[in-house]
């Protein structure tokens, strides 16, 4: 009995020191992660229901809101070289979509429709008015959304690269809440995600994904989009467990169906398969519009600002 009470006994001293270890390590890894305050600006709050919201209001006339592409290593800071340009004739909202950027990060399952409430509740509170939309990627799916449950709300809809159907229609599996579950441990959770989230990850990611040409992608990119990831402590693992355990996605197809607004969808020459989603979204609605931006990949925002504002000032 005494063996076994000293073994458990160091066991336990293993446990603890193990803890401490990745504890004192998650911590190294914020803070030189958040050292630069890249993301650092004057900006206002929105105090939502559900944590505080940043963003920025820039320019006159009429409104338009930026959302960037959802996830948690995104920000506001995707829209930095077109913001000046379009604010010379919109009065321009720019989000961190609550979960990222500077925003809270709620320990919460992220939903299509928990991001809906959130463009309702801030469009009124904030705009004050109905607004056009320039959406990108994933986020796509929560403005059409929210056009189809609030349409008198907004008005035109611009789309940067959406999410195909084929990725909306994925639901929760058992070996995706595993996943989801393990990503929010508070401890080995918090590692694993700062392994999903490393800089060299994302730099490999805007080579072979967000950029078409790597030549473009700037260290002050990679590192934005590395701070964004871990601020809050890193909680941004909690959007991304919602992410990897599919309870972001939803079949938008009705609502796409039932929209009377004029949608524009700006796909990327360089991003996969993306001739397939804009004939796939004009199938469902014949009265969108489909434009291709060549030698771009799926961030022509910050890849190639000038193509990307040449379409945005004939559909705004």
């Amino acid at each position: 009995m005494k063996k076994r009470g000293k073994r458990f006994a160091a066991f336990l001293s293993i446990l603890a020191a193990a803890s401490a270890a990745i504890y004192a390590v998650n911590k190294i890894i914020i803070q030189s992660a958040t050292a630069g305050h890249l993301l650092k600006k004057d900006s206002s709050v929105f105090a939502w229901r559900f944590g505080n919201v940043k963003y920025t209001k820039t320019g006159k006339g009429s409104p338009l809101l930026l959302l960037h592409e959802l996830s948690p290593c995104s920000s506001s800071y995707e829209w930095h070289r077109i913001l000046s340009a379009l604010s010379t004739r919109h009065t321009v909202y720019c989000v961190d979509l609550p979960g990222c950027g500077l925003s809270d990060k709620q320990n919460i399952t992220y939903t299509n429709f928990y991001y809906v409430q959130f463009l309702v509740d801030f469009t009124k509170s904030v705009i004050g008015s109905p607004t056009d939309i320039l959406a990108a990627g994933l986020s796509s799916s929560f403005a059409i959304t929210a056009c189809s449950y609030e349409p008198k709300l907004f008005h035109k809809l611009i789309l940067i690269n959406p999410t195909p159907f084929s990725v909306l229609l994925q639901i929760p599996s058992r070996r995706r809440r595993i996943a989801k579950a393990m990503l929010e441990c508070p401890l080995t959770g918090t590692l694993l995600y700062h392994l999903i989230v490393s800089r060299r990850r994302i730099q490999r990611e805007f080579e072979e994904r967000l950029f078409f040409h790597r030549e473009k992608v700037k260290p002050e990119y990679v590192n934005a989009y590395y701070e964004s990831s871990h601020t809050h402590n890193s909680s941004g693992k909690y959007l991304m467990s919602s992410i990897i355990g599919n309870y972001i996605y939803l079949d938008i197809r009705h609502a796409l169906r039932s929209i009377d607004q004029d949608i524009v969808i700006l796909g990327s020459s360089g991003q996969e398969y993306m001739g397939a989603t804009l004939s796939a979204y004009q199938e469902v609605n014949p009265a969108v519009e489909t434009v291709m931006i060549p030698e771009a990949s799926h961030l022509p925002q910050l890849e190639a600002p000038e193509k990307l504002l040449e379409h945005l000032k004939i559909y705004l």
